[in-house]
């Protein structure tokens, strides 16, 4: 989902898990269908939808707890006790988030210690412990350096492969690199959508073509 700031995307994503329920939005018109069941239902079990769909936000919000804790907490709280299991979903979180490498010594450090950019990859490990079907990242790369920003779209590319991932990129070119199907919103509107190499090189509509080529936004 890209397109200038204002537009409606982080508005649009945060609608995918509920988020917008505790934000300032009053109303919401249609249906969102997730398995063929619309999850803006008022009977709708919110709990098990934002397991189901995960976030993870521009900034990293690390819980003040161990790496290991920040984990395990989420899987805690949904009942799993076994330490086997939650040793396991540390392990292969950490190894889907690319950080495994960097913090498997030091798994009882406290996460506040990690770089920004570890500390993200933390936050997206955190969201596949629970093991969701559908990630949400809202500019997710927006406060990190080049080197962290690659190793965060390196882990995108490859969870794609099992993921439904919905991503609002901090920019045009991590659009384009990033993107199999691309949306373009302006002003609260869908202007444009499509598979996403085509958006970037061959776009139908002049806005569309205007904003990816710099002549505004």
């Amino acid at each position: 989902l890209f397109g200038p700031a204002g537009g409606g995307k982080s508005t649009l994503l945060r609608t995918l898990n509920r988020l917008n329920d505790l934000a300032d939005v009053t109303h919401l018109e249609g249906q969102v269908l997730l398995d063929g069941e619309n999850i803006l239902d008022p009977m709708a079990d919110v709990i098990a939808l934002r397991r189901q769909v995960g976030m993870v936000f521009a900034r990293p919000v690390v819980l003040p707890f161990s790496i290991r804790q920040n984990l395990t907490y989420g899987l805690e709280l949904a009942g799993e006790t076994r330490k086997s299991a939650l040793h396991e979903a540390v392990e292969r979180s950490l190894q889907q988030a690319a950080l495994w490498d960097e913090v498997k010594d030091r798994l009882d450090d406290p996460a506040v210690a990690l770089s920004g950019g570890q500390q993200q990859r933390l936050c997206l490990a955190r969201v596949l412990a629970l093991q969701p079907e559908v990630i949400l990242l809202d500019e997710p790369t927006s406060g990190l350096d080049p080197l962290s920003t690659g190793k965060v779209e390196e882990s995108l590319q490859q969870l794609k492969e099992e993921y439904t991932i919905v991503l609002v990129p901090h920019s045009v070119q991590q659009a384009a690199r990033t993107a199999d199907y691309a949306a373009f919103f302006l002003q609260g509107e869908l202007v444009e959508y499509g598979i996403g190499n085509q958006i970037f090189t061959h776009p139908v509509n002049q806005q569309t073509e205007d904003y990816v080529t710099g002549r505004f936004g």
